[in-house]
């Protein structure tokens, strides 16, 4: 017989579904920026990471549809304060 593997339920987030997802999510950053010493925090902005501009805000969303298989809106994307909100914002869209 073949045994059953469970089945994730969306919507359910543990913690170290939201540890994954701040890993996954750092790795994004490491990957836009070139950058393997980044260590995001919920707290960490634009203002924490020195090349965080314009066009690498698109990159990062360009990437984290990639990394997430998701399609972002840059509208809503823009309005996130800092990592923290990016991270409750991909918890929302069940990655």
């Amino acid at each position: 017989m073949d045994a059953k593997l469970p089945k994730f339920r969306k919507g359910a987030m543990s913690e170290s579904s939201t540890e994954q997802i701040m890993d996954r999510l750092t790795n994004v950053f490491r990957s836009v920026f070139d950058d393997d010493s980044i260590a995001l925090t919920p707290a960490s902005t634009a203002d924490d990471i020195e090349e965080w501009d314009s066009l690498n805000q698109i990159k990062i969303i360009l990437a984290c549809e990639k990394e997430f298989d998701i399609k972002l809106n840059a509208r809503d994307i823009n309005t996130l304060e800092n990592v923290g909100a990016m991270l409750a914002h991909l918890q929302k869209l069940d990655v």
